[in-house]
């Protein structure tokens, strides 16, 4: 590195800190009230934090897109409704004595002729089956936050003399 690039070098770092601190030029009087108000937000910035101002409160704001939900129409859907057991069958039980679990029961909707086929633990709408025993079948009825177990039964047989 060469004196003279030197010397320069050390004029630039020199006069850096002098330049910042300059004032800007006074403008002419027509102009004079915008540039006073843009002046006063600059001094502004270069001051020393004040504990005594008053703080300023960011806040965030939410935006919700469309309407709300409309009151009138049910949480449930009609699917999670569907079967009723009123509207259940039994049609019959195939009872697995030494293991439970292997049980199965069948059931007809009444109202569409639909067949179910279900297991211990299995779940149709609302309703779960709990047991399944050999003339019976017993569920666990969930609505409204509540259980309650009911039970269908299969018909009498009829005896013939």
């Amino acid at each position: 590195m060469s004196a003279r690039s030197a010397v320069l070098l050390a004029a630039l770092v020199a006069v850096g800190p002098l330049a910042a601190q300059a004032k800007p030029k006074p403008a002419p009087k027509a102009a004079a009230a915008p540039r006073a108000a843009a002046d006063s937000a600059r001094a502004d910035s270069t001051k020393a934090p004040d504990s005594t101002a008053a703080p300023v409160l960011v806040r965030e704001v939410f935006s919700y897109e469309g309407g709300g939900r409309d009151p009138f129409l049910s949480l449930l859907k009609s699917g999670d409704i569907r079967p009723l057991l009123s509207d259940l069958k039994l049609v019959g039980v195939y009872y697995d004595g030494r293991l439970t679990a292997r049980s199965v029961a069948v059931l007809r909707d009444v109202t569409n002729a639909r067949i179910y086929r279900v297991k211990p633990g299995d779940i149709i709408g609302r309703l779960k089956v709990t047991t399944i025993r050999p003339r019976e079948i017993v569920f666990t009825v969930q609505e409204f936050g509540f259980e309650r177990q009911e039970s269908l039964q299969l018909a009498k047989q009829e005896v013939t003399p």
